[in-house]
């Protein structure tokens, strides 16, 4: 008894908050829905455009970069709306929020067209929580720009409010669901300094993608026509997709799940969705025999080791 007394969360379960949201990532209600708008998403002909999206020249997801706009200047404006004289600052900043929505959300659209199903449903009412906070500070800006300050006011909270339930499910995409996370940072941190066996020369086909293991760490080797072979983590940066399930062309590899091209001699990502390069290794023959080594920068390398 006494152990229970000072222990009473020993048999809690999720809040009834979290429930709903691990609800709404098992049902399969929206996944019609979703198939819709995933292919309306991708079919935008964005080229080169749809990396920018991603945040692939950052190195991370362009969209939690973004929404900093539009959710700070509408914060702001819910200040300004609690204090007398500032009706002018306001009107302006609700207004620059709804500019910076734009971009923001363009790039979110992006990010949830390559979501698998879980991610995708949760994604999907996270973007339509946003989707309402736009429209009523929008109601809010024309309501200002007439001349009905109080109405104006009253959308804006509203729309704070819904922004905030968008932010909270942006929240468990992000650290729940793991979503624009790099699938393959781990690596580094569990395969051993030093060079490691991965198997003898003639269990890997020139040109073709096998899937063996570095110090238990699975990984995609490539033995190209000139000899060189390459050594990647097998798992893709961004979805964990198994890379010696891709495809391999001019010096690439392409994931089978979502598409990111890597580059094999150094890793890395060349196209998106991807916006973490994939761990490399340099590798050397000895005695008939493949080792690797993890290369702890992402380094272009002319030729194997």
């Amino acid at each position: 008894m006494d152990t229970l007394r000072l222990h009473p969360a020993a048999g809690s379960g999720p809040g009834p908050l979290l429930a709903a949201v691990e609800r709404l990532e098992q049902t399969s209600l929206p996944d019609p829905l979703i198939g819709v708008v995933r292919r309306a998403v991708r079919a935008v002909p964005l080229g080169p455009v749809r990396d920018v999206l991603h945040g692939r020249p950052l190195g991370h997801p362009a969209h939690p970069l973004l929404v900093q706009v539009p959710l700070g200047t509408w914060l702001s404006a819910a200040v300004l709306d609690l204090l007398p004289g500032q009706r002018r600052a306001a009107h302006v900043l609700v207004g620059t929020g709804l500019a910076a929505a734009a971009p923001a959300a363009l790039a979110g659209w992006a990010d949830w067209a390559e979501l698998p199903p879980e991610q995708a449903r949760t994604g999907l009412v996270h973007a339509l929580a946003n989707s309402a906070g736009v429209l009523l500070y929008a109601g809010s800006f024309i309501a200002r720009t007439r001349g009905r300050a109080l109405r104006g006011k009253a959308l804006a909270m509203a729309g704070l409010a819904a922004v905030g339930v968008g932010g909270a499910l942006g929240g468990h995409l992000a650290y729940r669901q793991a979503a624009g996370a790099n699938h393959a940072e781990h690596v580094a941190h569990l395969v051993g300094e030093g060079w490691h066996r991965v198997g003898p020369v003639a269990d890997f086909p020139v040109g073709r993608a096998v899937r063996a293991a570095v110090d238990g760490v699975d990984v995609l080797v490539v033995r190209q026509s000139g000899g060189a072979v390459r050594v990647l983590a097998d798992r893709c940066a961004h979805m964990a997709g198994p890379l010696s399930e891709g495809e391999v062309i001019d010096g690439c590899v392409r994931c089978p799940w979502h598409g990111s091209l890597f580059r094999l001699s150094d890793g890395w990502n060349v196209e998106g969705p991807a916006t973490a390069p994939q761990p490399a290794f340099d590798t050397r023959i000895i005695d008939g025999n493949v080792e690797a080594r993890l290369r702890h920068f992402h380094q272009p390398r002319s030729s194997a080791r």
